[in-house]
């Protein structure tokens, strides 16, 4: 366990150096500084969520780009300030663990992964969903941390289902699904040595 950021290494490699020098915080600041730049242009665009959120026009319209963009929007302040609480809790432990090339894999591929399964779970249903938000990615990162951290591995499920089902009961839309898909991802995730 390095002493100054409390990671172990057990799943990749992990440099005292790269941890002093601040490395991980790169890429996680410049994800959340592209979260929150595409929150004030998604106010800015008419119908940004019809565009950009993962909805039905994924297949009806071929918006192809949906799932990647669909990780970039959020439904309100608060959804974009938790999202981002959250991915700078996670995104630094595993960057720093990682390394910054393969924690973006992770976050891109793995989200993109974890919107395509939310986007068939919700076109099978026949629900009028439109997801937006980048919570499915960071179930990702949630997973990864669960499935190589044993000790920590309860009260990373106890909180993904708290932050999933909680919502619900207090009557806020929330898309469960997808932080079950990205936490599934995220646990089947391989990383290449």
């Amino acid at each position: 366990m390095c002493f100054f950021c409390y990671l172990s290494a057990t799943f990749g490699y992990h440099s005292h150096t790269f941890c002093l020098q601040g490395e991980a915080l790169r890429t996680v600041s410049v994800l959340i500084g592209a979260n929150i730049a595409c929150f004030f242009l998604q106010n800015l665009i008419p119908y940004a969520h019809a565009y950009f959120g993962l909805n039905r026009l994924f297949i009806d319209a071929l918006f192809l780009w949906q799932p990647l963009t669909s990780m970039f929007m959020h439904g309100g302040l608060t959804h974009l300030a938790m999202n981002m609480v959250v991915l700078f809790q996670f995104g630094t432990i595993l960057e720093r663990s990682i390394g910054t090339k393969p924690f973006l894999k992770l976050y891109l591929l793995g989200g993109i992964l974890t919107s395509l399964l939310s986007f068939f779970f919700f076109y099978v249903l026949s629900l009028p969903h439109v997801l937006v938000g980048a919570s499915g990615a960071i179930s990702v990162l949630i997973g990864v941390i669960a499935r190589h951290e044993p000790h920590y591995r309860k009260g990373l499920v106890v909180a993904l289902l708290l932050i999933s089902f909680a919502p619900l009961l207090l009557g806020f839309p929330i898309a469960w699904y997808a932080h079950l898909f990205g936490f599934g991802v995220g646990w089947f995730w391989r990383f290449r040595p």
